[in-house]
């Protein structure tokens, strides 16, 4: 793998909101993982790919930021080996990922996707929602208020209107679930997968995880978890990835988040090396096609 060339670009700050370090932690720790295996890595900053034209064939990254997504589906189309897909990430945007998840099968909660100018009140009440979640539609979460808790229909009409205010033209409406509330981290095809309560441990991002509070320990089936993960990795083309999972009181699961190459930051350790052995396997596929191409 010496003459392995990887670009590996790094998330801005902006889009690693309260997980700066932790983020540029697992992805260092990653490509020293690959460095020890031969690999000659170079690391970018997200400003820097995109005003770089870069050589390197294979591109690590962990970018948010639009105009370096629509750059890594550009190389992607020309050819690049690109992980996690630029088009994968684009996935995670909220409204995209309602519909993949819940066209295709995995478990999602009961949602609406509407225009943050629209009069909501009574299409929630036919959908018999009472308490929700209004999550920005078009991009990823930057800010706490991108994903709001509203107690009753009159409180969900008014985030909407601050949504449409703050220049966010589109929402999606998760029904709150009641339940234990679990985080968990996996890389796809892989062994390694790792699952924990974030509220019993102090893990937040922006605190909303005291909504559904201490866990209860509800049983569940981690397998079941891991498959509908997987399923769910495979689907979005995801292969690093994390999230949130409810897990209800008859050990009932259902993903209310799924995220690209999150910040791993409770399994650093273990997860670095998963992700470095998934891109070697990534590479030796990708040689291995180009050679039978010949």
């Amino acid at each position: 793998m010496s003459d392995i060339k990887i670009a590996g670009v790094m998330r801005a700050g902006a889009y690693s909101p309260n997980h700066v370090g932790n983020d540029a932690a697992i992805f260092n720790a990653t490509c020293d993982n690959l460095r020890r295996r031969g690999c000659e890595v170079t690391i970018y900053s997200e400003q820097q790919f995109q005003d770089t034209d870069l050589q390197e064939e294979i591109i690590l990254n962990m970018c948010r930021e639009q105009g370096s997504i629509h750059k890594l589906q550009t190389l992607e189309d020309q050819g690049r080996l690109v992980i996690n897909s630029g088009y994968g990430i684009e996935n995670c945007t909220r409204e995209r990922m309602t519909h993949m998840l819940l066209g295709n099968g995995i478990p999602y909660p009961e949602s609406l996707i509407v225009n943050t100018n629209e009069d909501v009140r009574a299409e929630l009440e036919r959908a018999g929602f009472k308490s929700c979640w209004i999550k920005r539609g078009d991009f990823h979460a930057i800010h706490k208020e991108d994903i709001t808790y509203c107690r009753h229909a009159e409180e969900a009409q008014e985030t909407l209107h601050e949504y449409f205010y703050r220049g966010i033209r589109r929402a999606v409406i998760n029904v709150h679930l009641e339940g234990d509330l679990v985080k968990f981290y996996g890389v796809q095809g892989d062994r390694f997968f790792f699952w924990f309560y974030p509220f019993d441990r102090g893990h937040s991002k922006y605190g909303w995880e005291a909504v559904n509070g201490q866990s209860q320990g509800f049983r569940f089936d981690e397998a079941e978890l891991r498959d509908i993960c997987e399923r769910a990795s495979r689907l979005m083309d995801v292969p690093v990835y994390g999230g949130d999972c409810i897990i209800d009181a008859d050990g009932g699961i259902q993903i209310i988040d799924f995220n690209d190459w999150p910040s791993f930051a409770p399994c650093r350790a273990e997860a670095a090396p998963a992700i470095a052995k998934y891109v070697l396997k990534a590479i030796r596929a990708r040689l291995k096609q180009t050679d039978s191409e010949r």
